[in-house]
């Protein structure tokens, strides 16, 4: 099955707790704190693999999350980092973030790409020792790592696309100039995914050329395949318009051209300025009055125009050495630039958001985060630290002048206090 297009959650790991350790050693009084900091979390990582043709692999698993680092232990011992979690995807593959739709990175011509990063490891009790307090039995908690939902969409690493109607040969003449064997049938929608096929000129001459599965009139909007597959000709430097001049399935080949091209448009206008070339097929079948007429219509537009018959294989070597000429003239095939912009909220100076229900306050957000996430609510000192920070930064002060009274709950990041004066 070919599928092109995944969404996946991605968990970077946690980075692994500070130690609360003292140094004991024979004959030594008073060692001091010791404890040492927590490992890093492990990355997520994408890494491009040519042996990977579709996002298969992608349909059934969905989650994936990098290792936690450890937490530290004493002697100022470091926690392991967390070993980072490497996913391979084909070659070519666009990576969006699923809620702003930015693209983050294009897997053509990347080695590997940081897709979350890992949180960092929290300090342990060693770095919190002052002339004031000695001895402090806390240690900060390791940071969560990044997580965040993407969109794999794959486009096809292809030189020229073939566009057209269904069922007007582009299979058939892909078979046909490369070693490519497409299904070929007389129905509709007889292709079902891209085929690709490497075109071979002359020695040192060859390209990439793509059968995309026949458009529609409404492809853009999801009729018919085409809705599907356009975005594999997003990369390609030249488009070649297949058309059935015979017009043996009753449809007038001038207006089946002009369908397309809005397709197109509708679609990108990108791709819409995308050059063009115009293969006229099933020549051997079609009256001269008919081929004469479109080829006229083409010409009037300034787009080259190719009699074939790739089913009896007339002019379709003119039209592969019209191709490689056309495409020595072209720039390479389209990089995606990254847009999405990482966000950085500097959570050690923004101000906290303070919500007020009742005798209920809310506060979340800026620096309060990163104190709640660095905080091991579970020991004393660690707490008393808590609430000094609290206080010093004046979010204390804040509340009482918004109107808190003693006894109202105070919810903090989730967590929820009693308040007293």
């Amino acid at each position: 099955m070919f599928v092109d297009k995944a969404t996946i959650e991605i968990k970077a790991g946690k980075g692994g707790n500070g130690a609360v350790a003292f140094h004991r050693e024979k004959y030594v009084a008073s060692g001091g704190p010791d404890g040492g900091d927590g490992g890093r979390g492990g990355d997520v990582v994408l890494v491009p693999d040519p042996n990977m043709s579709t996002l298969m692999d992608f349909r059934y698993k969905r989650k994936y999350a990098a290792q936690n680092g450890a937490d530290g232990t004493g002697k100022r011992c470091s926690g392991r980092d967390g070993e980072d979690l490497i996913i391979k995807v084909p070659v070519g593959t666009v990576v969006r973030d699923k809620a702003t739709g930015a693209v983050m990175a294009d897997m053509t011509g990347l080695d590997r790409f940081v897709a979350a990063k890992g949180g960092k490891g929290g300090w342990g009790n060693s770095h919190f020792a002052t002339p004031t307090r000695q001895a402090p039995r806390f240690a900060k908690a390791g940071l969560p790592g990044v997580e965040r939902e993407i969109t794999l969409e794959l486009k096809l690493l292809a030189d020229v696309g073939l566009v057209g109607f269904p069922n007007v040969g582009k299979s058939t003449l892909l078979s046909v100039v490369s070693a490519a064997r497409p299904k070929i049938a007389n129905y509709h929608f007889t292709t079902l995914f891209p085929n690709l096929g490497v075109v071979y000129v002359d020695e040192g001459r060859s390209f990439v050329m793509a059968d995309i599965p026949g458009i529609i009139e409404g492809a853009s909007e999801g009729a018919g395949l085409g809705h599907d597959f356009l975005r594999h000709i997003d990369r390609c430097r030249l488009l070649v318009h297949v058309v059935d001049v015979s017009g043996c399935e009753g449809r007038d080949p001038i207006e089946d051209f002009k369908a397309i091209n809005a397709e197109l448009k509708e679609y990108s206008e990108a791709l819409a300025s995308r050059p063009m070339i115009v293969a006229g097929n099933k020549c051997d079948v079609a009256s001269e009055e008919d081929i004469e007429r479109f080829e006229a219509y083409i010409k009037e537009l300034g787009l080259p125009f190719f009699r074939i018959s790739a089913a009896a294989h007339q002019g379709v070597r003119e039209l592969v050495n019209a191709v490689s000429d056309s495409l020595s003239t072209l720039p390479p095939i389209t990089v995606f630039e990254p847009d999405f912009v990482e966000p950085e909220v500097d959570l050690g100076s923004d101000e906290p958001n303070i919500e007020q229900d009742g005798n209920y306050w809310t506060i979340d957000g800026g620096w309060v985060d990163t104190l709640v996430q660095s905080t091991n609510f579970g020991d004393y000192e660690s707490r008393m630290h808590f609430d000094r920070i609290m206080r010093t930064r004046g979010l204390f002060d804040k509340l009482e002048e918004l109107g808190v009274n003693e006894g109202d709950t105070v919810n903090v990041c989730g967590l929820e206090f009693e308040y007293k004066r």
